[in-house]
């Protein structure tokens, strides 16, 4: 449960009645992101309201004809999915930042210059999305606006989202140390062993990422690794 004082309210109208629920603002993101959370522990209270401040309650007849159910924590699902949220001006500036952050991640991870091929660094991309002036959304999520994001910024910077293909030689022992980087940060989509105990592979990741892949690489290996950029 979540202490009164960080709640919000959630409401939806519907047969001409209003249901409230006080829940945690961060779980609305969650819900409608489609991740799974267990909703009683962002509820201040399992109980529905007609009017949360008040603390009236509509008839379980009218919730069971809305939604199907009497089930408090299923009711409240439905709520936050289809109703409005209500947040202050600094609850709503907070999440607004940090979808901000996560989006601006997202196209530092994916996007390349195509004029040069290499990637945008996070902080211009942050200038480009405040020259253009980009609105994000609290609640809508973050994939849904990635690509409003970059079509306003296409008149700004050259930019596109795509993929890169990198040819990778590692002794044995480097491959050991380098394969969980490898496969986290991107797929192999080749590889084979080489009669000197070498390993030759092609990985497929965000072309966002390059820069960031073949540095962890040479880290890891302090150099002893062969690559070639194939796109």
């Amino acid at each position: 449960m979540v202490d009164l004082e960080e709640a919000i309210i959630a409401r939806l109208e519907s047969h001409g009645e209003t249901f409230e629920i006080l829940i945690d603002p961060k779980v609305v993101n969650l819900l409608r992101e489609g991740k799974e959370v267990e909703l009683t522990d962002y509820m201040v209270i399992d109980e529905i309201f007609r009017n949360a401040r008040k603390g009236t309650h509509p008839s379980e007849e009218k919730i069971k004809e809305v939604f199907g159910t009497t089930n408090p924590v299923e009711v409240a699902k439905q709520i936050i999915l289809k109703g409005e949220v209500q947040l202050t001006t600094q609850q709503r500036r907070e999440m607004q930042e940090s979808k901000r952050k996560r989006i601006i991640a997202e196209i530092a991870r994916n996007a390349i210059n195509p004029q040069t091929g290499a990637p945008h660094p996070p902080q211009r991309i942050e200038l480009a999305m405040e020259e253009a002036r980009v609105h994000i959304d609290p609640f809508k999520p973050v994939e849904m606006q990635v690509k409003t994001v970059l079509e306003a910024l296409r008149p700004i910077i050259p930019i596109r989202f795509d993929k890169v293909r990198i040819a990778v030689r590692l002794s044995g022992d480097e491959y050991g140390r380098c394969y969980e980087d490898i496969t986290h940060m991107g797929k192999i989509t080749k590889e084979e062993w080489q009669p000197n105990g070498s390993w030759i592979g092609i990985v497929e990741l965000p072309a966002g990422m390059r820069d960031e892949f073949l540095n962890r690489l040479n880290e890891k290996t302090r150099g002893n690794v062969e690559t070639k950029i194939l796109k």
